[in-house]
């Protein structure tokens, strides 16, 4: 009976098997119950005039075949012609292949029923599988019989054994056996048996994997089994994985796809592919679900995490209703909105497309309303937080109108109201919203309105306070906000700082703190850089806290590179030179200052710090401490006493002779030091300077040059000092910065230094035959300031290219 299990009927084709199933008493095939054209039993045998049977849809194939081809009509058998295509149903015999059919296929389940097994051997199990398969495709009621022979749950062991083969090929029977069957699906779900397909999907690129995906898909059609089969641990997670897999069988990803469509049905697995990385369903039920549903989804992703692309994607797709049920709905649907935009906005490219869709003025309204429809503090706490991110994105927020008149965020009354919450709400959100106002401050168009706000609301003082608080984020916030206004606002807050106690302590102690270098440690010496660097009363306090031998040691290490955190190194070294170059500026009213300049060797730090190659603002403000030490050598410098005269000396004057001292500094023409005088000279900075002559920035160069001015200042000797430069070859570079005129400040300093330079006759012949030189200086005589044609016109004397006796300026000293 092998061909009862294989499908073909051909008695020639039967195997060995088939004798095996025949001892066991399974009935005979007739002849009679097999269609001539066929070889197959028949299901709906007719019979021609002549008497012969055939299956229906055979015989109708054959005469249609014969009206094609022009032939006439014969029996396929006897070839003879036929009068009539009439045919007649042999219903006796239907039901006898009816009959027979039933009691072998009775039989033979029980054969299969036998061999389904682990001590079968794996060929009886494979034909036992292999017919069941067979007769649940021949004929769906066979389904049933399949069902009530209790022969699912041992398919299902079948998917234990040890033969891939058998596994496959059960995995396979399944799907047939459940296929368009809600009955047989109920069985299957009993138990663990869909948790065990699930495993097979972990078999990579195997059939069995193939096979498992198939019925999962069938499975799947069943809204019953859907919530099944997401509620396994893995499942979800392995389909999506499925259907993105660039080497996976292409059958097999569509498969995996259209089962996680039908899975859709269940909102739990909508939530589980989200959170595994498929959130098109999430999104569409956001769009389209109803109500409730919409809303829950809406609170679901607000607690997901995306990654950058994905939030740009969110906001495209969901924005704009996000947003309407931000504006609509009841408190919890807004509350749900406002979680998942919270959620979206946290990337600058996706804030910016929910700008375009309209969140701003909503939520700006949201954030100011009072009285009934005010917001929670919770939540106005996620409206401060949305508006920080997208205000921080980097859009252009003054270009939205929020309110009536045109106004925008940054238009007074809103600065004011913002202003407003921030003294009166809870750190949670005062730090969100100064976060906002430090949004509008990083944007030159729009920090000038926030300034003008500040100023007029007289908050400037509540500003400065919350530099104390204990919350970090908070304290960080305000920082960075007055670090953003201190370039214009910095006498205020200056003012603030030294009229109020404690919050230039608090900032020097952010400044101190050696756990690395952070973001609010930048801020805070940036803040303290940009304040009047002349308000001696300021550097007074700051000297009498102690905060420059802190600045000093924070410099010290990170020069050393014994302080962590590269990426805000740079800003915060910024920051500690120029509020270290402060004390430069009052040394000639604090003799403290002094002091401490000598103490911790400040000359030499600055001398060293000319080199911090790549930070030009650190070598500009060091050439400017720089300049400031130097000019203070001449009162500093200890000059020699003069031996008195002796007694012949005294009588006879032709007898005296100068006495000679040694190891004076030839240019303050006393005994100099770095430490003590500061002088350049003797702590070799000259040559340094010079070398910065060459920089790209103009403002580098500038300070360069008016520190190496020192050297030719007056009550110094200048022809030493123009000795100096000609040593340290810095002459050449000199000049070269006059002819460059990168600046109007460059050409006034230049101008200065060379007409000094060329009171030397040596260098004033050589520079007499540089045709560049003398136009350069005719230049600055025609067009310079009042005070530079002056001198300009002192050098050109010196050149010859004016007559001493010039009276152009009559008053010229």
């Amino acid at each position: 009976m092998a061909g009862s299990w294989d499908g073909s009927y051909d008695p020639g084709s039967q195997s060995d098997d088939s004798h095996h199933f025949e001892r066991l008493h399974i009935e005979p095939l007739y002849d009679a119950f097999v269609c001539p054209l066929t070889k197959q039993v028949m299901r709906d045998p007719v019979t021609l005039e002549n008497g012969q049977t055939f299956e229906r849809e055979a015989i109708e194939k054959w005469f249609k075949e014969c009206r094609e081809s022009g032939r006439r009509l014969v029996c396929p058998l006897t070839q003879k012609e036929l009068k009539s295509a009439d045919l007649n149903p042999s219903i006796a015999l239907r039901n006898t292949i009816e009959e027979w059919t039933t009691r072998n296929e009775a039989a033979q389940i029980d054969m299969a029923r036998r061999s389904l097994n682990m001590n079968s051997s794996e060929d009886d199990v494979l034909l036992s599988l292999r017919f069941i398969q067979r007769i649940c495709q021949k004929n769906r009621s066979n389904k049933h019989v399949v069902r009530n022979a209790d022969l699912i749950p041992m398919i299902v062991d079948m998917l234990k054994s040890s033969s891939r083969k058998v596994r496959c090929k059960a995995l396979e029977t399944l799907l047939a056996v459940v296929e368009e069957d809600e009955d047989n699906k109920a069985i299957l779900a009993e138990g663990d048996t869909v948790r065990t397909i699930v495993k097979f999907l972990s078999h990579e690129q195997s059939k069995e994997r193939e096979e498992a995906v198939s019925l999962l898909y069938e499975l799947s059609k069943s809204e019953a089994l859907c919530e099944k089969i997401g509620s396994i641990n893995g499942a979800i997670l392995i389909l999506v994985g499925m259907t993105s897999s660039k080497s996976e069988n292409i059958s097999t990803v569509e498969k995996a796809d259209k089962t996680l469509e039908n899975l859709e049905k269940c909102e739990n697995n909508v939530r589980q592919m989200a959170e595994n990385g498929r959130l098109q369903p999430l999104l569409t039920q956001i769009l389209e679900g109803p109500h409730e549903t919409k809303h829950s989804m809406a609170a679901y992703l607000g607690d997901l995490v995306l990654n950058n692309d994905v939030k740009v994607h969110v906001a495209k797709t969901v924005g704009e209703s996000l947003i309407n049920i931000m504006k609509s709905g009841n408190m919890q649907s807004r509350e749900a909105a406002l979680k998942a935009l919270n959620q979206i906005s946290s990337f600058d490219a996706s804030s910016k497309v929910l700008i375009e869709a309209g969140i701003l003025p909503p939520l700006v309204r949201d954030l100011f309303t009072v009285g009934a429809n005010q917001l929670p503090m919770r939540l106005k706490e996620v409206s401060a937080t949305i508006l920080s991110n997208v205000v921080n994105s980097g859009y252009d927020v003054d270009s939205i109108p929020i309110g009536l008149d045109h106004q925008t965020l940054v238009s007074e009354d809103n600065v004011h109201n913002l202003l407003h919450l921030i003294s009166n709400t809870g750190p949670p959100i005062e730090c969100k919203l100064l976060q906002v106002l430090v949004g509008l401050t990083n944007s030159p168009t729009t920090v000038l309105n926030v300034v003008a706000a500040i100023k007029s609301s007289g908050a400037t003082i509540s500003l400065v306070q919350f530099i104390e608080v204990p919350q970090k984020d908070l304290r960080m916030a305000s920082i960075k906000l007055l670090q953003n206004l201190s370039p214009h606002m910095g006498q205020e807050l200056a003012d603030a700082l030294r009229g109020t106690v404690g919050q230039l302590s608090s900032l020097i102690r952010v400044i101190s703190e050696n756990a690395g270098i952070s973001e609010e440690q930048a801020a805070a010496a940036g803040l303290l850089a940009e304040l009047p660097e002349r308000d001696v009363g300021l550097t007074r306090q700051m000297l009498d806290e102690g905060a420059f031998q802190l600045i000093i040691s924070r410099v010290v290490k990170i020069k050393q590179g014994d302080i962590r955190g590269i990426r805000f190194v740079t800003p915060f070294l910024e920051g500690l030179v120029r509020v270290l170059a402060r004390v430069t500026f009052v040394l000639s009213d604090e003799p403290v200052a002094v002091a401490l300049c000598r103490e911790y060797g400040l000359a030499a730090l600055f001398v060293d710090l000319l080199q911090t190659n790549g930070i030009d603002n650190v070598q500009m403000v060091s050439a400017a401490a720089l300049e400031n030490l130097s000019l203070e050598s001449k009162n500093l410098t200890r000059l020699p006493e003069m031996p008195p005269p002796g007694f012949c000396a005294t009588i006879f004057p032709c007898f005296s002779k100068q006495a000679v001292i040694t190891g004076l500094c030839r240019v303050h023409r006393g005994t100099c030091s770095l430490k003590e005088s500061f002088c350049l000279l003797e702590g070799q900075a000259v040559h340094k300077l010079v070398a910065l002559l060459d920089h790209t920035n103009a403002k580098v160069v500038e300070a360069a040059l008016a520190a190496l001015s020192t050297l030719l200042d007056d009550g110094v000797d200048i022809e030493q000092g123009v000795s100096v430069l000609c040593e340290a070859e810095g002459i050449k570079p000199i000049l070269d910065v006059l002819l460059e005129k990168q600046t109007e400040n460059l050409r006034r300093r230049a101008v200065w230094v060379v007409e000094r330079l060329l009171r030397n006759d040596d260098i004033a012949y050589e520079v007499s035959g540089d045709q560049n030189v003398s136009t350069a200086l005719v230049d600055a005589f025609h067009h310079a300031d009042y005070r530079t044609r002056q001198i300009a016109e002192r050098a050109l004397k010196h050149v010859d290219k004016i007559p001493n006796f010039s009276g152009i300026f009559p008053n010229m000293g």
